[in-house]
């Protein structure tokens, strides 16, 4: 076996390329001092750094909902889109995580909280703390997000009794190199930085050295008389910090083990039992600084679960957030600053909730509801990421399938709507921007009623994307088996139906209703299959632009109040309102809005014309729809229904070329043949009854 030492080479150079230049020198306190005067945010704080990460990474403002979405989560640049969130709900979650991290950053109450996130399982919360770790691993390795720490050195030279292997120890906490110097002489320095600034936020440090460097800083103080110069030239190594989960290393994920043996210093650390013996039990140098608060320090603490740990054990908590220290046993307190984060599912928030003895930890938290997705084409993507980002067999997934599991999803998390003009589906169909020109929905109004409806916040409960996708590909593995090369709505239904009282996490109360959202799903399937197959019988592109172009001649001359010339004659004429109402009505436009209508599609070609862009009806969703409604009325009477229902060959010219037109919409010919026989009988018994 040979080694291919080009590809090593390149392998090597491209590790070194991603690493900080400065990653492994060390540097003097002089220097750092004319760094953090050079660039004022080396000295930010936890909150600060996370804050500016955000934006580092890229945002867009979403004007319509007032929300800005970070591209960290909404395209997730780092990987190519692999880690993305979907849906506005969530990304009004993030929004707000991120404005109270924003507000800490300001020191407006917020960094003295937990941010917990709150939802039911699989809704993503867990992803996205994650990805906030990968990413502040990821911006710490950046030139906009270093920061420092120190080491001390030469101890033993002074110390008479440090042990030989600690004569050089790294910052325990890898606290800022600024809290080398007394606060009052330390607040001289940030007053100059924060002149110097240009950030919402100012620079603030009155943290104490932990206990261990401030033993080595007195001790160092007096064997220099005092002079603090001598000590930080001699003694102190300003080194990059770069945060590393794995190396526990400014990101600690804490994870509740044993219920019953739970132990604080699991959060705060513990005596280090093998220096006990060379420097004593109550020597500062003694302790071990391996708790997850230690190990979070000038980062991010993650909390997963962070509700299921016993009352008692979460009273660390509450020094950590109010006061922002930590108070190992048989220990002086010491300073941390990091962004404490936690996750709880809902059971476990509302048992905690209902605990007087939790007033004071509930009152330390700021509480982010994590939601699931409510529009179905959002929930779609998520299981298209899903089947992306997997080795997928070679199967085609049939248009409509992921979006009809997606609608199932969601009818289970939306509240019903009190309104008797508007059912459950209409209003999951609303979430997902789909209403019609004059069906009186009022939006806003539907999700403040869910919002007051349900018992912690619409989305919070129903059925989960693992669920869901967990049956796609179940079915994908079934279609395999049984020979089939795709994948289509009625066999992700059946599963769905097989399985649904064999999940753990869906309440057996559930499933009547359930089982009849199912059936709401099967109908629209089948109202969009049926609509598929009306395409493919009558569907004519050419036709389509001519009748078009038409209606927009004809508009136009109706709201410019002039004539038009007509196709055959060529003598100029009234518009032809029996025409556009013959298209208009397709959508079910009324008479008292077909004004609101034409002026809309106007204003549309008007805008594309501005932008160079050529008037095509295929790119107008909703005129699009109206011409092809009005193409099938057309010509309707030319098909032959009783091929469509017939059980002839397969080569028989009129269902090939059907299926080809199914083919051309993304379905395959298996699929095809299949929606045919599903819907096409529909189709051709309607036609034929009419």
């Amino acid at each position: 076996m040979t080694r291919n030492t080009d590809t090593l080479e390149q392998l090597s150079q491209e590790y070194k390329a991603s690493m900080p230049s400065d990653l492994r020198e060390t540097k003097s306190f002089d220097w750092y001092l004319d760094e953090v005067y050079e660039d004022p945010k080396v000295a930010r704080n936890a909150h600060q750094r996370v804050a500016d990460m955000f934006d580092f990474y890229g945002t867009e403002y979403d004007e319509e909902d007032g929300v800005v979405e970070y591209l960290l989560a909404s395209e997730d640049p780092l990987n190519d889109g692999e880690n993305t969130f979907y849906g506005r709900v969530v990304h009004e979650a993030i929004h707000e995580f991120v404005n109270k991290v924003k507000s800490g950053a300001r020191g407006l109450g917020p960094e003295r909280r937990i941010k917990l996130l709150l939802g039911p399982v699989g809704s993503g919360k867990s992803h996205f703390d994650r990805q906030i770790r990968r990413y502040y691993e990821d911006y710490t390795l950046r030139e906009d997000g270093r920061m420092y720490t120190f080491r001390w050195v030469g101890l033993c030279s002074v110390i008479d009794d440090q042990d030989p292997a600690d004569d050089t120890v790294r910052s325990p906490m890898n606290q800022d190199p600024l809290v080398l110097v007394p606060l009052e002489q330390r607040q001289s320095v940030i007053d100059d930085l924060n002149e110097r600034l240009d950030a919402p936020y100012t620079i603030r440090n009155e943290q104490a050295l932990d206990p261990e460097s401030e033993f080595y800083m007195e001790e160092l103080l007096a064997h220099y008389d005092d002079d603090l110069k001598a000590v930080l030239d001699n003694h102190v190594e300003v080194v990059r910090l770069v945060a590393d989960e794995n190396q526990r290393q400014a990101i600690e994920t804490f994870e509740p083990k044993d219920k019953k043996n739970q132990d604080e210093t699991e959060l705060t650390g513990d005596v280090n039992y093998s220096k006990i013996a060379v420097y004593g039990e109550s020597d500062p140098r003694a302790f071990d600084y391996s708790g997850a608060f230690c190990n979070a320090n000038r980062g991010v603490f993650s909390g997963e679960e962070l509700l299921k740990l016993q009352r008692e054990f979460l009273y660390d908590f509450l020094h950590a957030t109010q006061e922002q220290t930590i108070k190992p046993q048989n220990n002086p307190r010491i300073d941390i600053d990091q962004v404490i984060v936690g996750r709880t599912n809902m059971p476990e928030y509302k048992d905690k909730k209902g605990d007087e003895k939790m007033e004071a930890f509930n009152d330390r938290t700021k509480r982010i509801d994590f939601p699931y997705v409510l529009s179905y084409d959002q929930e779609a993507e998520i299981y298209r990421k899903m089947l992306n980002n997997a080795d997928v067999p070679d199967i085609n997934v049939e248009p409509h399938t992921l979006e009809m599991a997606g609608l199932f999803g969601v009818l289970t998390r939306v509240v019903e709507p009190d309104s008797e003009t508007i059912g459950l589906l209409q209003k999951a169909k609303a979430y997902n921007g789909d209403v019609d020109e004059g069906e009186d929905v009022d939006l806003r109004k539907l999700r403040d009623e869910g919002e007051d409806k349900a018992e912690i916040g619409e989305g919070m409960e129903g059925v989960s994307p693992r669920f869901i996708g967990d049956e796609i590909a179940e079915a994908i593995m079934d279609s395999k088996h049984r020979g089939r090369g795709f994948l289509s709505p009625l066999t992700v239904f059946n599963h769905f139906e097989e399985n649904l009282e064999h999940h753990g996490s869906i309440p057996e109360e559930n499933f009547e209703t359930y089982y009849r959202y199912l059936e709401v799903v099967r109908e629209e399937y089948k109202e969009r299959a049926i609509e598929d197959v009306r395409h493919a019988l009558a569907y004519d592109v050419e036709e389509i632009r001519r009748q078009g172009e038409k209606y927009m001649d004809h508009v136009m001359a109706y709201i410019d109040d002039d004539t038009v010339e007509d196709e055959i004659t060529g003598r100029e004429q009234e518009p032809d309102e029996t025409f556009l109402r013959s298209v208009e009505e397709e959508l079910n436009i009324p008479e008292d809005r077909k004004e609101d209508f034409r002026q809309e599609v106007s204003n549309w070609v008007s805008r594309r014309a501005r932008e160079g862009e050529a008037f095509n009806p295929e790119d107008n969703e909703r005129l699009r729809r109206a011409l092809e409604r009005k193409l099938w009325a057309d010509k309707k009477h030319n098909i032959n229904f009783s091929a469509l229902v017939s059980t002839s060959e397969e080569d028989d010219e009129e269902r090939n070329a059907w299926v080809e037109a199914l083919t051309d919409q993304g379905y395959s010919r298996e699929g095809a043949r299949e929606v045919l026989e599903f819907a096409g009988a529909e189709v051709a018994k309607a036609e034929m009854e009419d």
